[in-house]
């Protein structure tokens, strides 16, 4: 009797173990269950996004906005969410999350009251990538294509000139990288190569910063390949649009001195140069 009595027992807590470990299976399955939905007035939804992003607190802020585009995909608040869900990736320095929700909006709302500042911002998202010169410039071009966008397609807009502004900087930033490759072809004694990266600044990027350095270059170049007239003609126009750069003065010590002005030739490339306005 008293073995029985034993195996019983042993069942009973068995039995016992066994339900406590389901109802501990049965809490830790509702653990890994996801919050019930709750749909929320949009207005409120709308309030506690802005609440977020001015606290400084972007992804909660990036969340929040969603939040208000899925469970009210029809309503203007819906939009304006999709914009400021883009403007808080931007503030967040995730650009290219940006960049793919700005596309979106660009693609669906056309003709939305924002739109210009939807094409301003991407622009931006791409400028703010701009890295050094050494480095691939394909963000650069993108930065630089975009911000023409803007100016082209919004010239009256608020966000034209400082677009207009930074058109100029990239431009800047797109000739130091030729003239960094040309730099070093001309290091190398790569001399044709070293010129066509410094023609394409005089030709594309005029109005850069780079142009009076360009054409000293194409002084030295020339004069390396025993092309003296084209470096007279290179130095010439130096002179003639940069009387005063310290370009100008490295070159004609190049040339010792030697009369510029009778250099001038239609026949060269650089005969169309002679006449720059800056």
């Amino acid at each position: 009797m008293r073995s029985e009595d034993g195996l019983g027992a042993a069942a009973r807590l068995l039995r016992a173990a066994l339900i406590g470990l389901l109802a501990l299976g049965a809490v830790a399955c509702s653990g890994d269950e996801e919050p019930e939905y709750v749909e929320r007035p949009v207005e409120e939804l709308y309030n506690d996004a802005m609440d977020q992003l001015e606290a400084e607190n972007y992804e909660q802020a990036n969340q929040a906005f969603e939040e208000v585009d899925r469970q009210h995909p029809y309503s203007v608040w819906a939009t304006k969410a999709q914009l400021m869900s883009a403007y808080t990736n931007y503030l967040a320095d995730q650009y290219d999350e940006a960049i793919i929700a700005l596309d979106r909006f660009i693609d669906l709302h056309p003709g939305n009251r924002d739109i210009a500042y939807a094409y301003y911002l991407r622009a931006i998202s791409y400028y703010e990538q701009i890295i050094d010169v050494q480095r691939d410039q394909r963000v650069t071009q993108l930065a630089l294509d975009s911000l023409q966008q803007v100016v082209q397609r919004f010239p009256n807009s608020e966000y034209a000139r400082d677009a207009s502004l930074k058109i100029d900087l990239t431009r800047d930033h797109l000739a130091g990288k030729e003239m960094a490759i040309g730099r070093y072809y001309l290091t190398d004694r790569e001399h044709f190569a070293a010129i066509n990266r410094f023609k394409t600044v005089i030709e594309q990027y005029q109005t850069t910063t780079h142009v009076p350095e360009a054409l000293h270059r194409l002084v030295e170049s020339y004069l390396a390949l025993g092309i003296t007239q084209e470096a007279q003609m290179a130095a010439a126009v130096l002179g003639h649009n940069f009387p005063g750069s310290e370009w100008y003065q490295d070159s004609y010590a190049l040339l010792e001195g030697r009369d510029l002005t009778e250099a001038r030739s239609e026949r060269s490339w650089l005969g169309a140069a002679w006449d720059w306005i800056f």
